[in-house]
């Protein structure tokens, strides 16, 4: 008998785990770490549920922390069998993992000089560059849409999210004893219908039991993405100062670029002074390039046409310290896009902690802020901003990009689940915190589905 244990973004939107116990032994899907308020960064630290040699196989639906960033953790736990992801979150993942494990060792670094640190007698990263490194020859590459038997009666089929480059949604065929398969479906992040970039999310195939993430399940993105950022660069530029927008460097970041190209090109915002600093970020960019099966039309008819659709005119990337220092210098009008996109941790600290004291900066936040985050504290009006151990006044103007985000809202989430041949016998509602996870679950129970919102460490049976 197959089950399922939710060992994460189980009543969060954070740390995405999911254990699935088959009798060829287990699967985990994706592995990532708790992001957001203390008690839930806390749980990183904590043992995994199960000694990670002990697992058969990981699979992951994309790249980011929240999905992926535990996977040095299990390495270096012991676990040593295959990591199933997209070629592209291969790519991502050979990013973003050694940078996440380079920023924990130069947050302990600089909490140690600083004298902040709560730990005795040092700070200490979770993980270090050096184990997020190791563990990435585990991952093995699968295309979209080809069925894997990945254990002995569990055959694993990825398609596209279109939430970032090569995010995926997950089926799990499981091999019942009559020869009838039991399928699970993993949602994933969902992406948005009609993004640059990145086509629609594919439509979903039969499931027996699926998990539906609920990030934003309860709203609507509202904005025109665009109106938003020509105003706020528009609005910077007569502020004479800073657009200083914290971002996350896969996917967001790209589509700032793509987006700021394309106002300039229409004439519709001056051709500023565009500083991407962020080292992933920087080799993030050329691989949303290349990866021509995550394009959408309008991605695939700019290339074709010679243009580079990331680039704005007066780009300059920034991957040397000496070179995000630099910024500080730069005054008037100019746009700095830097990570992390929730202010928690990364160089746009030190961008905020040189321009929040100064009236003339524009901060916008460009996409969901966690509980318990620096962006989330800006976004709520806060007067002071901890950073590097000093409370930093917040004089800047703070705005939001509505209409720019990666997930799915409420009704791009039911589009994706009405692309559903028929309802699954079970459906987890997931990734969400408590509003959005219950308002998924009752239209869903309204349209006579059953649906649970799961607990943490919860396990059910998939039959």
């Amino acid at each position: 008998m197959a089950s399922m244990r939710f060992l994460g973004a189980a009543g969060t939107v954070t740390g995405s785990r999911y254990l699935v116990n088959t009798p060829a032994g287990a699967v985990l899907v994706d592995a990532g770490l708790f992001q957001g308020r203390k008690e839930l960064r806390l749980r990183n630290w904590e043992p995994f549920p199960v000694p990670p040699a002990t697992l058969a196989a990981v699979v992951l639906t994309h790249a980011h922390i929240d999905h992926a960033g535990a996977l040095p953790l299990l390495a270096r736990e012991g676990y040593r069998g295959p990591v199933h992801c997209t070629p592209a979150t291969r790519d991502l993942a050979s990013l973003l993992l050694p940078d996440s494990g380079k920023l924990q060792e130069e947050e302990a670094r600089f909490a140690n000089q600083r004298g902040y640190s709560k730990h005795a007698p040092n700070a200490r990263p979770l993980y270090t560059e050096r184990e997020a490194v190791a563990a990435l020859r585990l991952l093995q590459p699968l295309p979209y849409g080809v069925p894997r038997e990945i254990l002995p009666g569990v055959t694993l089929t990825f398609r596209r999210a279109g939430h970032i480059l090569g995010s995926a949604t997950v089926e799990l065929a499981l091999a019942g004893p009559g020869g009838a398969a039991r399928r699970v479906l993993f949602s994933g992040d969902l992406g948005r219908y009609g993004a640059p970039i990145l086509p629609d999310p594919e439509p979903a195939p039969a499931a027996d039991v699926l998990l539906v993430e609920c990030t934003y399940g309860d709203r609507l993105h509202q904005g025109d993405a665009g109106a938003e950022l020509r105003q706020a660069v528009l609005e910077a530029v007569a502020r004479g100062g800073a657009l200083l927008v914290p971002a996350f460097a896969v996917g967001r970041s790209q589509e700032l670029l793509f987006r700021l190209r394309a106002l300039e090109a229409a004439g519709e915002i001056p051709e500023l002074p565009v500083f991407m600093d962020s080292p992933m970020a920087v080799d993030a960019t050329p691989m949303y390039v290349a990866h021509r099966e995550d394009h959408d039309d309008e991605m695939s008819r700019l290339l074709a046409a010679g243009v580079d659709p990331l680039r704005p005119a007066r780009l300059r990337f920034a991957r040397a310290t000496e070179q995000s220092k630099a910024i500080h210098r730069v005054e008037g009008p100019c746009v700095i896009i830097s990570a992390s996109g929730m202010a928690t941790g990364g160089r746009i600290l030190h961008h905020l902690e040189h321009r929040l004291p100064d009236e003339r900066t524009t901060v916008l936040l460009a996409g969901y802020q966690a509980p318990g985050t620096r962006g989330w504290s800006l976004q709520n009006g806060a007067r002071t901003l901890r950073l590097h151990g000093l409370d930093v006044p917040v004089r800047a103007r703070v705005a939001t990009l509505t209409g720019l985000s990666a997930h799915g809202d409420r009704d791009e989430v039911a589009r994706w689940l009405d692309t559903l041949p028929r309802p699954p016998a079970r459906t987890y509602c997931v990734h969400g915190e408590p509003a959005p996870l219950a308002a998924v679950r009752d239209r869903l129970a309204a349209r006579g589905w059953s649906a649970a919102v799961p607990r943490h460490g919860e396990e059910v049976e998939l039959g």
